[in-house]
Protein backbone atom coordinates (compact mmCIF):
# COMPACT_ATOMS: atom_id res chain seq x y z
CA UNK A 1 0.00 0.00 0.00
CA UNK A 2 1.31 3.44 -0.85
CA UNK A 3 2.03 5.21 2.38
CA UNK A 4 4.24 8.59 0.81
CA UNK A 5 2.75 10.63 3.78
CA UNK A 6 3.33 8.55 6.36
CA UNK A 7 6.49 7.38 7.60
CA UNK A 8 9.96 6.16 5.85
CA UNK A 9 12.44 2.84 6.98
CA UNK A 10 14.71 2.61 9.17
CA UNK A 11 16.48 -0.25 10.84
CA UNK A 12 17.04 -1.29 14.10
CA UNK A 13 19.05 -4.46 15.41
CA UNK A 14 17.42 -7.85 15.15
CA UNK A 15 17.01 -9.57 18.33
CA UNK A 16 15.25 -13.16 19.69
CA UNK A 17 11.54 -12.86 18.88
CA UNK A 18 9.77 -14.84 21.56
CA UNK A 19 5.89 -16.32 21.79
CA UNK A 20 3.82 -15.67 25.02
CA UNK A 21 0.56 -16.66 26.02
CA UNK A 22 -2.19 -13.82 27.15
CA UNK A 23 -3.11 -13.22 30.46
CA UNK A 24 -6.66 -12.32 31.37
CA UNK A 25 -7.79 -14.38 28.44
CA UNK A 26 -11.87 -14.70 28.94
CA UNK A 27 -12.49 -18.72 28.85
CA UNK A 28 -15.52 -18.36 27.65
CA UNK A 29 -14.30 -17.08 24.59
CA UNK A 30 -11.71 -19.80 24.27
CA UNK A 31 -13.56 -23.15 24.94
CA UNK A 32 -17.28 -24.29 24.55
CA UNK A 33 -18.05 -22.14 21.30
CA UNK A 34 -20.66 -24.03 19.06
CA UNK A 35 -22.65 -20.99 17.18
CA UNK A 36 -22.22 -18.52 14.80
CA UNK A 37 -18.92 -17.96 13.04
CA UNK A 38 -16.30 -18.47 15.94
CA UNK A 39 -17.02 -21.96 17.03
CA UNK A 40 -14.17 -24.19 18.76
CA UNK A 41 -12.92 -24.88 15.48
CA UNK A 42 -12.59 -21.23 14.44
CA UNK A 43 -11.00 -20.56 17.91
CA UNK A 44 -8.06 -23.66 17.60
CA UNK A 45 -7.78 -21.83 13.63
CA UNK A 46 -7.26 -18.39 15.10
CA UNK A 47 -4.79 -19.17 17.13
CA UNK A 48 -3.04 -21.91 15.32
CA UNK A 49 -2.64 -19.21 12.36
CA UNK A 50 -1.53 -15.92 14.77
CA UNK A 51 0.68 -18.37 17.20
CA UNK A 52 2.51 -19.49 13.75
CA UNK A 53 3.20 -16.32 12.48
CA UNK A 54 4.92 -15.30 15.72
CA UNK A 55 6.58 -18.23 16.55
CA UNK A 56 7.84 -18.28 12.53
CA UNK A 57 9.88 -14.65 13.43
CA UNK A 58 7.07 -13.48 10.85
CA UNK A 59 5.93 -11.06 13.07
CA UNK A 60 6.81 -9.59 16.67
CA UNK A 61 3.34 -9.52 18.58
CA UNK A 62 0.02 -9.35 17.72
CA UNK A 63 -3.49 -9.32 19.00
CA UNK A 64 -6.70 -9.97 18.04
CA UNK A 65 -10.54 -9.22 19.13
CA UNK A 66 -13.92 -10.36 17.73
CA UNK A 67 -17.41 -9.55 18.84
CA UNK A 68 -20.44 -11.69 17.57
CA UNK A 69 -24.00 -11.00 18.68
CA UNK A 70 -22.85 -8.08 20.65
CA UNK A 71 -20.76 -10.58 22.71
CA UNK A 72 -17.05 -11.14 22.90
CA UNK A 73 -16.66 -14.49 20.97
CA UNK A 74 -12.77 -14.31 20.89
CA UNK A 75 -9.47 -12.88 22.31
CA UNK A 76 -5.77 -13.26 22.27
CA UNK A 77 -2.86 -12.03 22.20
CA UNK A 78 0.45 -13.28 20.68
CA UNK A 79 4.12 -12.55 21.19
CA UNK A 80 5.86 -9.31 22.13
CA UNK A 81 4.63 -5.51 21.58
CA UNK A 82 8.36 -4.34 22.36
CA UNK A 83 10.45 -7.39 21.66
CA UNK A 84 13.22 -5.58 22.97
CA UNK A 85 12.16 -4.41 26.06
CA UNK A 86 10.64 -8.06 26.70
CA UNK A 87 7.37 -6.37 27.11
CA UNK A 88 4.68 -8.65 25.07
CA UNK A 89 1.66 -7.60 23.50
CA UNK A 90 -1.75 -6.99 25.89
CA UNK A 91 -5.20 -5.99 25.78
CA UNK A 92 -3.76 -2.36 26.64
CA UNK A 93 -1.50 -2.34 24.50
CA UNK A 94 -1.23 0.77 22.12
CA UNK A 95 -1.00 1.13 18.64
CA UNK A 96 -0.95 3.22 15.53
CA UNK A 97 -3.91 2.72 13.38
CA UNK A 98 -2.71 4.97 10.62
CA UNK A 99 -5.66 3.97 7.73
CA UNK A 100 -7.83 2.60 10.44
CA UNK A 101 -8.13 6.46 11.19
CA UNK A 102 -9.85 7.20 7.86
CA UNK A 103 -13.20 5.23 8.90
CA UNK A 104 -13.45 7.66 11.45
CA UNK A 105 -12.93 10.47 9.90
CA UNK A 106 -15.88 9.21 7.60
CA UNK A 107 -18.24 8.96 10.52
CA UNK A 108 -17.04 12.70 11.82
CA UNK A 109 -18.47 13.76 8.14
CA UNK A 110 -21.59 12.05 8.21
CA UNK A 111 -22.36 13.24 11.20
CA UNK A 112 -22.82 16.55 9.82
CA UNK A 113 -24.60 15.35 6.49
CA UNK A 114 -27.03 14.38 9.01
CA UNK A 115 -27.67 17.28 10.00
CA UNK A 116 -27.76 18.91 6.56
CA UNK A 117 -25.18 20.56 6.77
CA UNK A 118 -23.46 18.95 3.66
CA UNK A 119 -23.97 16.63 0.79
CA UNK A 120 -21.84 13.95 -0.38
CA UNK A 121 -22.33 15.59 -4.31
CA UNK A 122 -21.46 18.93 -2.89
CA UNK A 123 -18.06 20.80 -4.44
CA UNK A 124 -15.30 20.38 -1.94
CA UNK A 125 -14.68 23.91 -2.99
CA UNK A 126 -17.70 25.21 -1.32
CA UNK A 127 -16.04 24.39 2.00
CA UNK A 128 -12.32 24.46 0.68
CA UNK A 129 -12.27 27.60 -1.67
CA UNK A 130 -8.62 26.79 -1.76
CA UNK A 131 -9.17 23.98 -3.96
CA UNK A 132 -11.56 26.11 -6.38
CA UNK A 133 -9.16 26.67 -9.66
CA UNK A 134 -7.13 23.05 -8.89
CA UNK A 135 -5.74 22.55 -13.06
CA UNK A 136 -5.21 18.89 -14.29
CA UNK A 137 -2.30 17.20 -15.71
CA UNK A 138 -2.39 16.54 -19.01
CA UNK A 139 1.14 15.70 -20.20
CA UNK A 140 3.77 17.24 -21.76
CA UNK A 141 3.70 19.48 -25.59
CA UNK A 142 7.03 18.87 -27.40
CA UNK A 143 9.03 21.65 -25.69
CA UNK A 144 8.85 19.17 -22.26
CA UNK A 145 6.40 21.88 -20.75
CA UNK A 146 3.18 20.73 -18.45
CA UNK A 147 -0.02 20.55 -20.19
CA UNK A 148 -2.67 21.99 -17.65
CA UNK A 149 -6.62 21.65 -18.27
CA UNK A 150 -9.49 22.71 -16.51
CA UNK A 151 -11.46 19.75 -14.59
CA UNK A 152 -14.50 18.65 -16.38
CA UNK A 153 -15.96 18.67 -13.34
CA UNK A 154 -15.23 20.29 -9.40
CA UNK A 155 -14.21 17.81 -7.16
CA UNK A 156 -16.87 16.39 -4.53
CA UNK A 157 -17.10 15.19 -1.14
CA UNK A 158 -17.97 11.50 -2.31
CA UNK A 159 -14.83 11.96 -4.44
CA UNK A 160 -13.00 12.54 -1.38
CA UNK A 161 -14.52 9.55 0.37
CA UNK A 162 -14.25 7.41 -2.48
CA UNK A 163 -10.48 8.19 -3.64
CA UNK A 164 -11.60 9.71 -6.88
CA UNK A 165 -10.43 13.44 -6.10
CA UNK A 166 -7.31 12.91 -8.86
CA UNK A 167 -5.06 14.19 -6.07
CA UNK A 168 -1.10 13.45 -6.64
CA UNK A 169 -0.07 11.03 -4.15
CA UNK A 170 3.30 10.31 -5.02
CA UNK A 171 6.55 12.55 -5.67
CA UNK A 172 7.44 9.81 -8.00
CA UNK A 173 4.71 10.70 -10.39
CA UNK A 174 5.14 12.03 -13.93
CA UNK A 175 4.96 15.63 -13.98
CA UNK A 176 3.16 16.53 -10.37
CA UNK A 177 5.69 14.51 -8.56
CA UNK A 178 8.20 17.11 -8.03
CA UNK A 179 5.68 20.22 -7.93
CA UNK A 180 3.81 17.68 -4.94
CA UNK A 181 7.65 17.18 -3.41
CA UNK A 182 8.69 20.96 -2.83
CA UNK A 183 4.97 22.06 -1.35
CA UNK A 184 4.83 18.83 0.93
CA UNK A 185 1.30 19.27 1.67
CA UNK A 186 1.28 16.76 4.09
CA UNK A 187 4.35 17.49 5.98
CA UNK A 188 3.07 17.05 9.95
CA UNK A 189 4.17 21.08 10.21
CA UNK A 190 1.38 22.38 8.21
CA UNK A 191 -2.17 22.66 10.05
CA UNK A 192 -5.38 21.72 7.82
CA UNK A 193 -5.67 24.85 5.86
CA UNK A 194 -2.16 25.18 5.14
CA UNK A 195 -2.42 21.82 3.63
CA UNK A 196 -5.05 22.92 1.29
CA UNK A 197 -2.98 26.01 0.29
CA UNK A 198 -0.47 23.93 -0.34
CA UNK A 199 -2.49 21.13 -2.63
CA UNK A 200 -3.87 23.84 -4.62
CA UNK A 201 -0.65 24.55 -6.06
CA UNK A 202 -0.14 20.91 -7.09
CA UNK A 203 -1.64 19.82 -10.31
CA UNK A 204 -4.38 17.31 -9.99
CA UNK A 205 -2.83 13.88 -11.53
CA UNK A 206 -6.38 12.61 -13.21
CA UNK A 207 -9.73 14.16 -13.60
CA UNK A 208 -11.85 14.03 -10.77
CA UNK A 209 -14.24 10.62 -10.95
CA UNK A 210 -12.63 9.03 -13.15
CA UNK A 211 -9.73 6.29 -11.54
CA UNK A 212 -10.00 5.47 -8.04
CA UNK A 213 -6.09 5.64 -6.46
CA UNK A 214 -5.68 5.93 -2.55
CA UNK A 215 -4.34 9.60 -1.32
CA UNK A 216 -4.36 12.76 0.73
CA UNK A 217 -8.43 12.76 -0.34
CA UNK A 218 -9.43 12.34 3.44
CA UNK A 219 -7.21 14.43 5.03
CA UNK A 220 -9.17 16.80 2.98
CA UNK A 221 -12.29 15.07 4.46
CA UNK A 222 -11.07 16.46 7.80
CA UNK A 223 -10.37 20.37 6.69
CA UNK A 224 -14.10 20.02 5.56
CA UNK A 225 -15.14 18.53 8.82
CA UNK A 226 -13.16 21.51 10.41
CA UNK A 227 -14.78 24.13 8.25
CA UNK A 228 -18.34 22.75 8.62
CA UNK A 229 -18.47 22.76 11.83
CA UNK A 230 -16.78 25.45 13.11
CA UNK A 231 -14.29 23.30 15.46
CA UNK A 232 -10.39 21.74 15.08
CA UNK A 233 -11.17 18.59 13.40
CA UNK A 234 -9.94 16.59 16.29
CA UNK A 235 -11.71 19.16 19.31
CA UNK A 236 -14.77 17.92 16.60
CA UNK A 237 -14.28 14.13 16.69
CA UNK A 238 -13.49 13.76 20.00
CA UNK A 239 -17.20 15.05 21.27
CA UNK A 240 -18.80 13.95 18.70
CA UNK A 241 -17.04 10.01 18.44
CA UNK A 242 -14.75 8.91 21.03
CA UNK A 243 -16.40 10.66 24.22
CA UNK A 244 -19.63 9.29 23.49
CA UNK A 245 -18.09 6.38 22.57
CA UNK A 246 -15.91 6.10 25.95
CA UNK A 247 -13.00 5.97 23.46
CA UNK A 248 -11.08 6.98 26.12
CA UNK A 249 -7.39 5.45 24.30
CA UNK A 250 -7.85 7.04 20.93
CA UNK A 251 -5.96 10.25 20.00
CA UNK A 252 -3.26 11.79 18.16
CA UNK A 253 -0.65 11.85 20.66
CA UNK A 254 0.12 9.15 23.36
CA UNK A 255 1.57 10.97 26.66
CA UNK A 256 4.56 9.96 28.28
CA UNK A 257 3.15 7.76 31.32
CA UNK A 258 1.54 5.88 28.55
CA UNK A 259 4.29 4.95 26.23
CA UNK A 260 5.35 2.06 28.16
CA UNK A 261 2.00 0.56 26.32
CA UNK A 262 3.26 1.78 23.03
CA UNK A 263 3.68 -0.75 20.73
CA UNK A 264 7.31 -0.79 18.95
CA UNK A 265 7.06 -0.62 15.05
CA UNK A 266 8.79 -3.80 13.10
CA UNK A 267 9.83 -3.51 9.42
CA UNK A 268 10.83 -6.45 7.65
CA UNK A 269 14.38 -6.20 5.79
CA UNK A 270 14.59 -7.72 2.36
CA UNK A 271 15.82 -11.39 3.70
CA UNK A 272 12.30 -11.17 5.54
CA UNK A 273 13.74 -10.38 8.88
CA UNK A 274 12.27 -8.53 11.28
CA UNK A 275 14.22 -4.84 12.44
CA UNK A 276 13.00 -2.43 15.19
CA UNK A 277 12.70 1.32 13.93
CA UNK A 278 14.27 3.06 15.85
CA UNK A 279 11.24 5.02 18.25
CA UNK A 280 12.22 8.54 16.92
CA UNK A 281 11.42 7.28 13.84
CA UNK A 282 8.27 4.56 14.00
CA UNK A 283 6.63 6.56 17.18
CA UNK A 284 7.45 9.78 16.03
CA UNK A 285 4.23 10.97 14.70
CA UNK A 286 2.52 9.54 17.99
CA UNK A 287 4.96 11.25 20.40
CA UNK A 288 5.24 14.61 18.89
CA UNK A 289 2.57 16.93 18.93
CA UNK A 290 1.70 17.95 15.37
CA UNK A 291 0.21 21.14 13.90
CA UNK A 292 -1.78 18.43 10.89
CA UNK A 293 -4.34 16.57 12.57
CA UNK A 294 -4.66 14.78 9.29
CA UNK A 295 -8.56 12.39 8.70
CA UNK A 296 -6.35 9.39 6.48
CA UNK A 297 -3.91 8.31 9.45
CA UNK A 298 -2.43 9.23 12.55
CA UNK A 299 -4.52 7.91 15.51
CA UNK A 300 -3.56 5.54 18.18
CA UNK A 301 -5.93 3.51 19.95
CA UNK A 302 -6.23 -0.12 22.01
CA UNK A 303 -7.99 -2.66 21.09
CA UNK A 304 -11.29 -2.17 23.19
CA UNK A 305 -11.05 1.36 22.22
CA UNK A 306 -10.91 0.36 18.57
CA UNK A 307 -13.96 -2.38 19.15
CA UNK A 308 -16.52 0.40 20.73
CA UNK A 309 -15.85 1.92 17.17
CA UNK A 310 -16.88 -1.34 15.10
CA UNK A 311 -19.12 -2.02 17.67
CA UNK A 312 -21.11 1.04 17.03
CA UNK A 313 -20.80 0.49 12.72
CA UNK A 314 -22.24 -3.06 13.60
CA UNK A 315 -25.30 -2.19 15.81
CA UNK A 316 -26.35 0.45 13.26
CA UNK A 317 -24.96 3.90 14.62
CA UNK A 318 -25.74 3.39 18.19
CA UNK A 319 -23.69 1.29 21.59
CA UNK A 320 -24.82 1.71 24.92
CA UNK A 321 -27.31 3.83 24.36
CA UNK A 322 -25.06 6.07 22.50
CA UNK A 323 -26.07 6.88 18.77
CA UNK A 324 -23.57 8.39 16.77
CA UNK A 325 -25.48 7.86 13.21
CA UNK A 326 -29.02 6.78 12.25
CA UNK A 327 -28.67 3.53 10.62
CA UNK A 328 -29.82 4.43 6.99
CA UNK A 329 -26.49 6.89 7.27
CA UNK A 330 -24.80 3.62 8.54
CA UNK A 331 -25.87 2.03 5.18
CA UNK A 332 -24.68 4.99 3.06
CA UNK A 333 -21.56 4.60 4.57
CA UNK A 334 -21.16 0.87 3.57
CA UNK A 335 -22.68 1.08 0.37
CA UNK A 336 -20.36 1.13 -2.85
CA UNK A 337 -20.23 4.53 -4.51
CA UNK A 338 -17.55 3.27 -6.96
CA UNK A 339 -19.72 3.16 -10.35
CA UNK A 340 -18.97 0.30 -13.11
CA UNK A 341 -17.18 2.95 -15.34
CA UNK A 342 -14.45 3.60 -13.05
CA UNK A 343 -12.12 0.69 -14.34
CA UNK A 344 -8.92 2.21 -13.24
CA UNK A 345 -8.82 1.03 -9.64
CA UNK A 346 -5.11 0.41 -8.93
CA UNK A 347 -4.35 -2.10 -6.23
CA UNK A 348 -7.87 -2.44 -4.90
CA UNK A 349 -9.10 -4.98 -6.03
CA UNK A 350 -6.27 -6.72 -4.08
CA UNK A 351 -9.01 -6.74 -1.10
CA UNK A 352 -10.92 -8.84 -3.51
CA UNK A 353 -14.36 -8.48 -5.27
CA UNK A 354 -15.28 -4.73 -3.58
CA UNK A 355 -16.33 -1.63 -3.85
CA UNK A 356 -15.73 1.64 -1.83
CA UNK A 357 -18.26 3.41 0.47
CA UNK A 358 -17.47 6.50 2.35
CA UNK A 359 -14.32 5.56 3.64
CA UNK A 360 -13.90 1.52 3.98
CA UNK A 361 -13.92 -0.70 1.38
CA UNK A 362 -17.20 -2.74 0.87
CA UNK A 363 -17.17 -6.66 0.03
CA UNK A 364 -19.47 -7.00 -3.55
CA UNK A 365 -19.29 -10.67 -3.82
CA UNK A 366 -17.97 -13.77 -2.08
CA UNK A 367 -15.10 -14.94 -2.57
CA UNK A 368 -14.74 -16.53 -6.28
CA UNK A 369 -11.21 -19.37 -5.31
CA UNK A 370 -9.20 -20.33 -2.28
CA UNK A 371 -6.84 -17.84 -3.34
CA UNK A 372 -8.77 -14.47 -2.84
CA UNK A 373 -9.38 -12.62 0.64
CA UNK A 374 -12.38 -14.56 2.55
CA UNK A 375 -15.58 -12.82 3.47
CA UNK A 376 -18.85 -11.90 3.67
CA UNK A 377 -21.14 -9.88 0.99
CA UNK A 378 -21.66 -7.01 2.69
CA UNK A 379 -18.95 -6.45 5.33
CA UNK A 380 -16.99 -3.00 5.80
CA UNK A 381 -13.35 -3.05 6.03
CA UNK A 382 -10.05 -0.77 5.87
CA UNK A 383 -6.62 -1.17 7.78
CA UNK A 384 -3.73 0.61 8.26
CA UNK A 385 -0.16 0.75 7.20
CA UNK A 386 1.61 -1.29 10.13
CA UNK A 387 -0.65 -3.91 8.70
CA UNK A 388 -3.74 -3.39 11.18
CA UNK A 389 -6.97 -4.49 9.98
CA UNK A 390 -11.23 -4.42 11.29
CA UNK A 391 -14.09 -5.37 9.52
CA UNK A 392 -17.68 -5.18 9.87
CA UNK A 393 -19.66 -8.68 9.07
CA UNK A 394 -23.42 -7.16 9.15
CA UNK A 395 -24.83 -10.52 8.20
CA UNK A 396 -23.21 -12.50 10.91
CA UNK A 397 -22.97 -9.19 13.37
CA UNK A 398 -19.69 -9.64 13.31
CA UNK A 399 -17.02 -6.97 14.09
CA UNK A 400 -13.33 -8.08 13.83
CA UNK A 401 -9.83 -6.75 15.10
CA UNK A 402 -6.29 -7.53 13.92
CA UNK A 403 -3.65 -5.04 15.49
CA UNK A 404 0.19 -5.66 14.50
CA UNK A 405 2.96 -2.86 13.83
CA UNK A 406 4.32 -4.49 11.14
CA UNK A 407 6.08 -2.31 7.95
CA UNK A 408 6.16 -2.83 4.71
CA UNK A 409 2.56 -2.98 5.00
CA UNK A 410 1.00 -7.27 4.45
CA UNK A 411 3.76 -8.81 2.45
CA UNK A 412 3.44 -11.81 4.33
CA UNK A 413 -0.59 -12.91 4.13
CA UNK A 414 -1.79 -12.06 7.71
CA UNK A 415 -4.84 -10.53 6.93
CA UNK A 416 -6.00 -13.57 4.17
CA UNK A 417 -5.02 -16.06 7.29
CA UNK A 418 -6.84 -14.66 9.43
CA UNK A 419 -9.90 -13.91 7.37
CA UNK A 420 -9.78 -17.85 6.66
CA UNK A 421 -9.39 -18.54 10.64
CA UNK A 422 -12.32 -16.63 11.23
CA UNK A 423 -14.12 -18.28 8.58
CA UNK A 424 -13.09 -21.52 7.67
CA UNK A 425 -11.50 -23.52 4.72
CA UNK A 426 -13.02 -21.71 1.14
CA UNK A 427 -15.98 -23.14 -0.33
CA UNK A 428 -18.59 -22.53 -3.15
CA UNK A 429 -21.51 -22.62 -0.35
CA UNK A 430 -20.03 -19.25 1.38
Amino acid sequence: MQKQWIIQGAFAALLTLTLTACSGNNPDTQEGQSAGVIDQAAIERLNATLGGFVESGHLAGASVLIFEGGQEVYFNTFGMADREAGVPMSRDTLVQIFSMTKPITGVAMLTLYEQGKLDLDDPVSKFVPELADVRVYAGTDEHGEMILEAPHREITIRDLTRHTAGFANSPDLPGVGPILAAEAPGAQENTLSEMAEKMARVPLYFQPGERWSYGPEVDVLALVVERVSGQPFDAYVREKILVPLKMRETSYFVSEEDRSRFAAVYERNGNGKLNRMPDALGQRLATQRWALTPGGYGLTSSLDDYMRFARMLVNEGELDGARILQPDTVRTMATNHLPDDVTDRSWLPHKGQVGFGVNVAVRLNPPASAEENNGTVGEFFWDGAASTLFWVDPENDLAAILFVQLLPFDEIGLHKAFRDAVYGPFSTEH
